[in-house]
């Protein structure tokens, strides 16, 4: 017998939102009594991996897959909010503005949010990015990895995106080679951007005599930490560590060519990048 997918009904006060999959009568309903409780429930649910098939190839849900954990039958939404979706479409688009302003926007391919299976296995692990793209001539290709990866967080923990970062290294046999993370840390009302890269590194435990041919292996490692702040009293933005410094050979999989170099988001472009995120707050 096959499994139903599932609607989800949140409601608050007097206000009811609900955004159904199907509009079936028999389907089952999570409804909301907290955040936390929406999201226990959401992570726990068994998802059949027809189900994750299903829900993949759907173009309008009101929802994100964020992973799909095939040996456990675990799937994790994110249900997107302004906040969200600003946090990395509002660094994006200061990405594609240094493209266009390098005569390079016809070399990059957008990829968005599709979803990518593990090693490009369709009976493996699944996942979607916030945004991602890759270079044409490497990356044009259906199905490419991108090479860079923008997480969002705003509800999501810094544990949590970190191990979305692992995810994206790893599942995509590391053809992946820049993620970035983004947070807003309501607590202490700063957006923290992290640049996460592999390197190679010695495993733990190995030993020398191991060390040339089976300790080494590709990490991720933390390249950046840049934090933003508000002052509300004059509304001017404090960055903290610099600019944000993007590998052109990273992303382009290619050394730079003459007048080429490294992207750099500037601290004057992650301020106005934050003063557009912070409008959704």
């Amino acid at each position: 017998m096959a499994s139903e997918s599932p609607s989800f009904s949140v409601s608050i006060l007097s206000t009811t939102v609900a955004s159904d999959i199907d509009q079936k009568d028999d389907m089952p309903t999570i409804r909301f009594t907290n955040a936390e409780a929406l999201f226990d429930a959401v992570r726990q649910v068994d998802v059949p991996l027809a189900d994750f098939e299903d829900l993949s190839l759907r173009e309008k849900r009101p929802f994100r897959i964020r992973r799909y954990h095939a040996d456990q039958g675990l799937l994790i939404l994110t249900i997107p909010t302004d906040l969200h979706e600003a946090l990395h479409l509002e660094l994006w688009n200061e990405y594609s503005a240094k493209l266009a302003q390098n005569n390079q926007r016809r070399d990059w391919k957008a990829i968005g949010s599709t979803t990518f299976r593990s090693r490009g296995r369709h009976s493996g692990d699944g996942g979607e990015g916030d945004s991602s793209g890759g270079p044409v001539s490497e990356r044009g290709p259906k199905g490419s990895w991108p090479t860079l990866v923008i997480e969002a967080g705003d509800s999501e923990s810094s544990s949590a995106l970190r191990d979305d970062m692992r995810w994206w290294f790893s599942a995509s046999n590391h053809d992946v080679k820049i993620v970035l993370l983004t947070k807003f840390d309501h607590q202490n009302q700063t957006i923290i951007i992290e640049r996460w890269e592999e390197e190679l590194q010695n495993r733990q435990g190995a030993t020398r005599t191991r060390q040339e041919t089976c300790g080494i292996a590709l990490q991720p490692v933390l390249q950046q930490s840049i934090g933003i702040t508000r002052d509300i009293a004059t509304d001017s933005y404090h960055v903290t560590s610099g600019a944000l410094i993007l590998s052109f050979r990273l992303l382009f999989l290619q050394p730079p060519g003459p007048l080429q170099g490294d992207y750099i988001i500037s601290i004057a472009q992650l301020q106005a990048y934050a003063r557009a995120v912070w409008k959704n707050v």
